[in-house]
Formats: structure tokens, C-alpha cells, sequence
């Protein structure tokens, strides 16, 4: 029996209404900014309606030679950097811990569980708390400003592997001795069997690896020195502390503006897939 209560839906509705709009109004104020000339942004009172520059601003912020006296990279460059990167270390991430996960669970070998908690132990080592090691490695190897020293120390994740592992584990056994049955070796069961079944989880950790490769600052901070490998999410924080200049906040705002964007279109598009991989418990 539903239950027909109109007071607390009412209130429901409007916690609702009201945690958007806290959510939704910086997002706003951003793209007004976007829309406005730059002496229009420090004027009081604040721009609460776009304004005629929209088209401009984007074509000097995303064509430019970057923000003037911040030294950082034009802003396509910047956004070519982080998606490359968010690319890197989501799809890294994926393979390795479908591989990973492959190998627990249909291999018996010596110390199998042993290997797992390891894995499983590093979620308690986070970059931040190996930084000094790592990007001691990094550097020794020769990656400091590179698509590979930005990606690949942030590709192992054992929460992925343990997602994958717990995936795997609910694939009836029959499954497996009926592909022995008609030939099929461990590779090709997992190319032909595993991964497709998996394809939803693999979406929904897809959306949330690149979203955490995207927004990485610290990393991307330490190991970039040349400007031509500089990622967008850094270069804000550049841009805000311009030397002995007033920013130039129509050109932040559009370059936080178009940060937004590959995230969302991402969600948007494996928006099913998401929802789908985070709820589906049954194969």
C-alpha cells in the first residue's frame, strides 16, 4: 500500500528545490561571467544575467595564446592534456583491474588471497601519502612532463579490482566449464565471456575513473614544468593568482566553463550505463 502523505512530499520538494539552486547558483554566476566583458565582473553589483560576449570570450579563451602575465598554456592545449590524461588513467585502470581481478579469481596459484589483500591494503595508500617516493621514480625514469608520468603512477586501483573480483565471483561456474567444453582458452573466455558481462560495471567505473582523473591538481602540479603540459584544473588556480594584475575573470569563468564540460558530457552520455552498473547485483 503507497502511503498518501502530501505534507512531507511538499517538504520533500523543497529541500529538493533548495539544494539545487545552493548547487546550481555558483554555476551561474560562472557562466554569466563567461558572458560578460572583464571590467563588468568587478563592478558592483554583480551580473546575474548573461551579458553579449558569450562567443567572444570562448573564441579568446579556447583559441588564445592563454591568459596574458599567467604564464600557462593556450586553453585547448590544457584541455587536450587533461583528457588525454583522464583517458589514460581510466581506461588503464579498467584493464589492469579486469586483469587483475581475472587472475584472483579463476587462477589458483600460491599466495592467491595474499596478492589480493595487498592490493586491497593500498587503498590506504593514497598519491598524496606516497608523493615523495613516487615522483622520486617519475623523475629517475625520465617522465616528468609526459602523458605517461601524469597517467601512469595513478593507474593501479584497488577499488576497481575489488569491484571487478566481486563481479566475477557472482558468474556461475557452469559458465566456465561450458566454455572449456566447446575449446575456449582463459584469454578468450575472458575477451568473449567476462567482459561483456561486465560491460555495465565497466561504464559506471569508466564515468567515475575519468571524472578523478580529470580533477586531479596535485599530481599534474609537481611534475609539469613546461607550460605545453600544463592541465586545465591547474591552470585555474594560475590564472586566479595572476601577478600584479587584476584577473581576468570573463576569461576564468569560461575556462572553468569549458573544464565542466567533458565531465558532464561523459555522464550524460553513459548516463543508463551508470546508473544500470551501480545497481545491477544480478548477471
Amino acid at each position: 500500500m503507497i502511503e498518501n502523505r502530501p505534507i512531507l512530499d511538499f517538504i520533500t520538494h523543497i529541500v529538493l528545490i533548495v539544494g539545487i539552486v545552493i548547487i546550481a547558483f555558483p554555476i551561474w554566476v560562472m557562466f554569466v561571467g563567461a558572458t560578460h566583458e572583464g571590467v563588468r565582473m568587478v563592478q558592483v553589483p554583480l551580473p546575474l544575467l548573461p551579458g553579449d560576449q558569450f562567443f567572444i570570450n570562448l573564441k579568446t579563451t579556447l583559441l588564445g595564446s592563454g591568459l596574458e602575465g599567467t604564464k600557462t598554456a593556450p586553453v585547448w592545449l590544457m584541455l587536450l592534456n587533461s583528457l588525454a590524461m583522464a583517458l589514460s588513467i581510466a581506461i588503464g585502470k579498467i584493464i589492469i583491474s579486469l586483469l587483475s581481478a581475472f587472475a584472483i579469481v579463476y587462477f589458483r596459484f600460491p599466495f592467491r588471497m595474499a596478492c589480493f589483500w595487498m592490493i586491497f591494503i593500498t587503498l590506504m595508500l593514497p598519491v598524496e601519502v606516497r608523493i615523495l617516493p613516487t615522483f622520486e621514480v617519475v623523475a629517475n625514469l625520465g617522465l616528468l612532463n609526459s602523458y605517461a608520468g601524469l597517467s601512469i603512477p595513478l593507474i593501479a586501483s584497488a577499488t576497481a579490482t575489488f569491484m571487478f573480483r566481486q563481479v566475477f565471483m557472482t558468474i556461475p561456474d557452469e559458465l566456465l566449464e561450458s566454455a572449456r567444453l566447446d575449446g575456449a582458452g582463459p584469454m578468450k573466455f575472458f575477451k568473449d565471456f567476462l567482459v561483456p558481462l561486465s560491460r555495465t560495471n565497466i561504464a559506471a567505473l569508466f564515468v567515475i575513473l575519468f571524472i578523478y582523473g580529470w580533477n586531479q591538481y596535485l599530481w599534474p602540479l609537481l611534475i609539469t614544468t613546461d607550460r605545453s603540459m600544463y592541465t586545465i584544473v591547474m591552470s585555474i588556480k594560475r590564472m586566479i593568482q595572476a601577478a600584479e594584475q587584476t584577473p581576468d575573470w570573463h576569461i576564468i569563468m569560461m575556462t572553468s566553463l569549458l573544464a565542466m564540460l567533458p565531465p558532464i558530457l561523459v555522464v550524460m552520455t553513459m548516463q543508463k550505463l551508470f546508473i544500470k552498473g551501480l545497481i545491477e547485483s544480478e548477471k
